[in-house]
């Protein structure tokens, strides 16, 4: 673990996130990410945007790819309803000896390398934990721990953004905060020839077949204003392919009869039982069409 010491304080910094996020959607929206974060003058400042939508849509991905393609250390932050302002600056911990160590929070990680540092779902977090960062997202640049006593300025390359998702188990953010975290990109549900090649680039390993019936699905699903996302399809496919390997074997061809049985499994499972009626249906449509 890599220390650095602040007017005094050794800080423990925590290490960057190396995780296996592909960003297939539309780079329009990663041009926007990374417009935000350009500086375009000495008196310039990054912005720092949070990504809305609902739950599976890529929020995260987006976030973490962008972050990647400025060839940044990226660190990815988790919020929950139970996070504490100190959990987003630094946290002390007993030592192996008995003494106190200050553990770098992923966000002030990034501030001292120059890294990126992403929130994710920033509004399951309450309104005190983000006012802690309220310096650090307007001109000031910086945040302040009261449990190591000592100010923290970000680094000239540190770049942050927060993803939010839109639904309703989450916080309602005052404007203040709001207000820091601009500038706002929604994304929404891809189109239908997106979807396909998102699923196709997380499931090489799967026929079309499979990834017909799972498209139609979640395009009807949107259509339809479920709320089910590509990340629902992706597991959709994963758990019935690995039902169909169960009792075919990898290397046998499944029947079609066999394929949807496991996929109308698989949207129960992953999802619920209207999902499956809704699925089963969808197959049925489907077959008298063809």
């Amino acid at each position: 673990m890599e220390q650095v010491m602040i007017d005094g304080v050794t800080l423990n910094l925590c290490e960057p996130d190396q995780v296996p996020l592909k960003w297939v959607g539309h780079q329009e929206m990663v041009i926007q990410v990374l417009a935000a974060w350009l500086v375009i003058g000495d008196e310039d400042l990054p912005l720092s945007p949070r990504l809305v939508g609902k739950p599976g849509v890529g929020k995260t991905t987006l976030a973490y790819h962008a972050g990647k393609t400025l060839n940044r250390p990226v660190y990815l932050f988790q919020s929950t309803m139970d996070t504490r302002p100190e959990d987003l600056i630094i946290t002390p911990v007993i030592s192996e000896r008995g003494k106190i160590k200050y553990v770098a929070s992923p966000v002030v990680s990034a501030m001292i390398k120059g890294g990126v540092a992403v929130i994710d779902e920033g509004n399951r977090m309450s309104e005190k934990s983000w006012a802690s960062l309220a310096p650090l997202l307007d001109s000031r640049r910086y945040v302040e721990s009261i449990v190591a006593g000592i100010k923290i300025k970000a680094h000239p390359e540190f770049r942050l953004c927060t993803t939010m998702n839109d639904d309703a188990s989450t916080f309602e953010l005052p404007e203040y905060i709001h207000s820091r975290l601009q500038p706002q990109i929604h994304i929404d549900f891809p189109e239908e020839d997106e979807e396909k090649l998102i699923l196709k680039t997380n499931l090489p390993f799967a026929d079309e077949e499979i990834l017909h019936y799972v498209v139609a699905f979640l395009q009807a699903a949107h259509r339809a204003d479920e709320r089910y996302s590509v990340r629902d399809g992706i597991n959709m496919a994963r758990y019935a392919l690995k039902r169909i390997s169960k009792e075919k074997g990898p290397r046998s061809e499944a029947s079609p009869e066999t394929v949807v049985k496991f996929l109308k499994e698989a949207a129960s499972m992953v999802l619920d039982v209207p999902a499956a009626d809704y699925f089963a249906e969808l197959v049925d449509r489907l077959g008298q069409d063809r």
